[in-house]
């Protein structure tokens, strides 16, 4: 009786590659032209990841005046995406159990479309906040499940796709600091038309994510690693399904949800604030765009090499203290001469910046299994926006109430001694899974 056990499963196994030729189980052609569509998707979804923020980043001085705005209510609104990527943010891993990954992705850029087109026309803050919050709620959701979507369908190229989302990312913010007011003006000077123009790239972000809204269970089968060890889960377990981490006992999970939001605090005020305090220093409002556009687009090569660089590293320590180290002379520069050295302090806040794939990098990197991935990424993504909200809010009261970026650039240059120290102990070779257990 044992034998014929032993012959049953041997069968079972030797049926496993017939299995996967069927419709839950695509064929090699039929997976390879998924992965493809997918790297499409990624790609086109990571491009509309900021698009939405340093687009009115451009056009700031336009909309506080189409709206009539006060450099405190500018303020809020600055500090809106940090907000919404702390509440929505939270709600991705369970979305993602309820309906699958791609089905959440696909929504998060219609949502992304939706509010883009509908903002610039509603005519009140209020409901610009409203219409706003709307596109940043999609923004949020991708931005948790990327880290996981990466970990399910590339475990093993977590690195390069790590990067390659992160270059795409770069890209979307940067063009969209270079081109809105170029744009905005051959549109007549309408800064709605500029800003409404971008929810054309979250349209078409929607139709390669198409394919993957199935069913939860079909989603959670698709794209998971044919080897039950890659991560970290037993054959035919969904993933995602992992039991529960109790994550706020890993302190590596802390140290990378302030150093998340610290490094985003960092980049929502330069998205945020830094054309203002360029063109406040007399450069004209074009360079001033061109300016927040070097500083995203140094995000494109290097979020393409941070990541493959931290992956070979047991601890990514010097990465953080190297980008630490060029946000301060960039802060320095802004403080001193921000006109005159204006393109050499664009160039280092760009590289500051790379610390977001950074962190990204080693949210994949400090968990073993696809479950802790979820729960890391939700956890230090949602603590570490929540972290972030205070940041461009402050800045922008400080700016009003002193009436020059003096105190605003202290306050920037202050936070990056913080970031610098909770980066080097995010960096250290643990996972969270045994800190959890610990």
């Amino acid at each position: 009786m044992t034998g014929d056990g032993t012959r049953t499963t041997a069968s079972a196994t030797a049926r496993t590659p017939a299995a996967s030729a069927s419709p839950e189980h695509p064929g090699a052609p039929a997976r390879a032209w998924r992965n493809r569509l997918l790297v499409v998707g990624i790609v086109l979804a990571a491009l509309n990841l900021r698009p939405a923020i340093t687009s009115f980043g451009a056009l700031l001085e336009e909309v506080r005046d189409g709206l009539g705005m006060s450099g405190s209510v500018a303020g809020l609104l600055t500090s809106l995406p940090a907000l919404c990527f702390a509440v929505f943010g939270v709600t991705a891993p369970r979305l993602a159990r309820r309906f699958g990954p791609g089905a959440v992705v696909c929504a998060g850029m219609a949502a992304i479309a939706t509010g883009l087109l509908v903002r610039p026309f509603v005519g009140t803050t209020a409901a610009f906040l409203l219409t706003s919050g709307l596109a940043l709620a999609g923004i949020a959701v991708s931005n948790v499940l990327m880290p996981v979507i990466v970990k399910r369908w590339f475990p093993d190229r977590v690195g390069s796709m790590t990067g390659l989302y992160s270059m795409a990312l770069a890209l979307g913010t940067a063009s969209a600091a270079a081109v809105t007011v170029p744009v905005t003006d051959a549109l007549g000077g309408d800064w709605q038309a500029g800003l409404a123009v971008w929810a054309a790239l979250a349209a078409a972000a929607v139709l390669p994510w198409i394919p993957f809204v199935r069913k939860r269970d079909a989603t959670s089968r698709e794209g998971a690693p044919e080897s039950p060890q890659r991560d970290g889960q037993t054959q035919g377990e969904p993933a995602g399904q992992a039991p529960a981490l109790r994550i706020t006992r890993s302190r590596t999970a802390w140290a990378l949800a302030v150093f998340f939001g610290l490094q985003a605090t960092a980049a929502y005020i330069t998205m945020g604030w830094m054309a203002q305090i360029f063109r406040d220093a007399g450069v004209p409002a074009g360079r001033a765009g061109l300016l927040l556009a070097v500083t995203m687009v140094m995000g494109v090569p290097l979020a393409f090499v941070i990541p493959r660089l931290a992956a070979r590293l047991p601890r990514q320590g010097p990465i953080v203290l190297a980008l630490g180290v060029s946000g301060l002379i960039g802060y320095a520069g802004l403080y001193f001469a921000p006109a005159a050295g204006a393109w050499a302090w664009a160039v280092l806040l760009g590289v500051a910046n790379c610390a977001f794939p950074l962190a990204l990098t080693m949210v994949g990197m400090r968990a073993r299994t696809g479950g802790g991935v979820a729960q890391l990424s939700a956890f230090a993504q949602s603590t570490g926006y929540l972290i972030s909200i205070p940041g461009p809010l402050l800045v922008g009261v400080l700016y009003q109430h002193s009436g020059g970026w003096g105190l605003p650039i202290a306050l920037m240059a202050g936070l990056m001694v913080p970031q610098m120290i909770v980066g080097v102990v995010a960096g250290r070779d643990r996972t969270v899974e045994d800190e959890a257990a610990g």
